[in-house]
């Protein structure tokens, strides 16, 4: 390790340095500036910066708009994140099974909406949901995907679209690199497609099943880009419908120092999310 200690500093340091320029500086600087807030002398003395400790996270946590847009998100993760994944893992067994011919047109075909960015995606989506303008006016006129109660998922299903590709590619390629040994001895066994999918395929490719749920849940937490074009076609979609959304909003008015402390509690609340989801999946 001595000996070659100068090769393994020459081929880690690019990514430690943008690791630590573009990750750890960004989230001590998000931690310092909430640790700071504005005060005036009078009502139009000149605005100041003065430490302020916790005063920030005693803000967020007395937020209930913010709180409330983190329980709408959670909903959603409970919602959409197991139906993407199950998706997901169904399309990669069809395309791994041998029962679909093609499998590189449709393994291409599954993966071309996540080449296309979150926000054309959710403008697209979002035409075709509004009453007005949708060519399936009758459909969306009855269903009303756009009012207060389905919106939510009308972006559920505007993420599912995108990145259900993308993780049934990874469970796909987790496949591809089970020895086809395996699957024959399944096979010897007596194992038919159903059961060599459920008792041997899908415990196989678990760790690929977790890295996608963990991926998902922490792209929950930070839902962003969906619910801010959605603005522009439902007034249901507030300016505090998301946590990011309002943490967005308040840099906005501006106030960074509280929408830093809104980022930082964002941060740990996904940082504790993903762990459990990960204790509990490898368990």
């Amino acid at each position: 390790m001595t000996r070659h200690r100068s090769a393994v500093v020459f081929f880690v340091a690019p990514f430690g340095t943008l690791f630590a320029l573009f990750y750890l500086l960004p989230i001590g600087y998000a931690v310092a500036q909430s640790l700071y807030t504005v005060e005036r002398t009078g009502t139009f003395g000149p605005a100041r910066e003065v430490f302020g400790g916790l005063v920030q996270y005693q803000r967020v946590f007395a937020d209930g708009p913010f709180w409330a847009s983190v329980g709408r998100v959670l909903l959603f993760g409970v919602v959409q994140v197991p139906v993407m994944i199950g998706l997901a893992l169904l399309l990669a067994l069809l395309l791994d099974s041998g029962l679909v011919k093609g499998r590189r047109f449709f393994r291409l075909a599954f993966f071309v909406p996540y080449a296309i960015p979150g926000v054309l995606a959710a403008i697209m989506w979002g035409f075709l949901y509004s009453p007005t303008l949708s060519p399936f006016t009758a459909l969306t006129r009855a269903i009303a995907p756009l009012d207060a109660g389905l919106v939510l998922w009308a972006m559920a299903n505007v993420v599912t679209w995108v990145y259900v590709g993308y993780n049934m590619l990874i469970i796909y390629s987790a496949l591809l690199a089970v020895p086809p040994e395996i699957y024959e001895a399944a096979r010897i066994d007596g194992a038919g497609p159903v059961r060599l999918a459920w008792s041997v395929k899908i415990p196989l490719v678990r760790p690929a099943i977790v890295l996608t749920a963990v991926f998902s849940v922490i792209g929950t937490l930070q839902l962003l880009a969906e619910p801010q074009v959605f603005r522009s076609f439902s007034s249901a979609v507030s300016s505090t419908y998301t946590p990011n959304l309002t943490v967005y909003a308040t840099s906005s008015i501006p106030n960074f120092h509280l929408a830093a402390a809104f980022s930082v509690v964002l941060a740990l609340a996904t940082c504790a999310l993903s762990f459990t989801v990960l204790k509990v999946s490898t368990r």
